[in-house]
């Protein structure tokens, strides 16, 4: 089934989000939220994930961002005993939308609350990136591994997403990542940044808002190179959580010293 939902996944991206990409009518592109677009790509790549998925597992239940957006119940899936997909149509859809890139489709099948395999798309560049509970985890084929030391704060490269922290949060990771070694604001793709951390371009990303689209997909990936997911509090990351901020790292000791790093003060999360 892992092959067969990679090529899905790229039937989509080849037929459905590419054609459209820097080729947008303003008409296609629409307002969720403030700051939140979804497009006719979006749209249209879900539909066809969705029947594709099921297609490929009966009875199985889709847990799509467009169909969260038009009707928050489906979220109720997560908490189903049996197989659900969820499924990130165009990860990084602002990008896409302003005709720049990284952007991704973004796949992981539910087995009664755990996370069993993903899928990331790398849609412009083709890569493929995908892991399945226990059996690691891959880029294009090659098997992927975070690394293993930590080179102390000073040396370390990655992500603080400050946009949705808490201001206190963001006031005190402000003040603090000058610490870390290099520290964006990341590429606004989920989808770019977890690999990331698979392949050791960067070493750590910190993250407040994680939708399921968003971070079920990764985070299996990334414990499977052998990296380390765990809310701010230290405590696991499920499925099901949307909040309580998460930070990813290419191992324990790299997680430990950019919390501590970044909140000195663990009483404050």
């Amino acid at each position: 089934m892992l092959d067969q939902v990679a090529d899905l996944m790229r039937e989509v991206a080849a037929t459905i989000v590419l054609p459209r990409f820097r080729h947008l009518a303003e008409s296609d592109i629409h307002q969720k939220s403030p700051g939140d677009l979804v497009t006719i790509a979006d749209q249209e790549a879900e539909k066809a994930l969705t029947s594709g998925l099921i297609a490929l597992l009966p009875g199985s239940a889709v847990v799509g961002e467009e169909a969260v957006a038009a009707d928050p119940k489906v979220l109720d899936h997560l908490s189903d005993s049996g197989a659900v997909w969820i499924v990130d149509p165009v990860d990084g859809t602002n990008n896409f939308a302003a005709g720049k890139e990284p952007f991704a489709i973004m796949t992981a099948l539910i087995r009664d609350g755990e996370i069993a395999a993903s899928w990331i798309l790398d849609v412009p560049g083709d890569h493929l990136t995908m892991a399945e509970a226990g059996s690691g985890a891959y880029r294009d084929g090659v098997r992927v591994k975070t690394r293993t030391d930590d080179p102390g704060a000073g040396a370390l490269s990655g992500v603080v997403a400050a946009r949705y922290l808490p201001p206190q949060l963001r006031e005190i990771a402000g003040g603090n990542a000058p610490k870390l070694g290099k520290v964006t604001n990341g590429h606004h793709c989920a989808g770019y940044e977890y690999p990331a951390v698979s392949i050791d371009a960067q070493q750590f990303a910190l993250f407040w808002r994680i939708l399921p689209w968003d971070h079920a997909p990764g985070s299996l990936i990334v414990r499977e190179a052998g990296g380390t997911v765990r809310h701010l509090d230290g405590s696991p990351y499920r499925v099901t959580d949307t909040e309580r901020g998460m930070l990813v790292a290419a191992n324990d000791d790299i997680w430990r010293t950019v919390r501590d790093t970044l909140f000195p003060d663990i009483s404050v999360l």
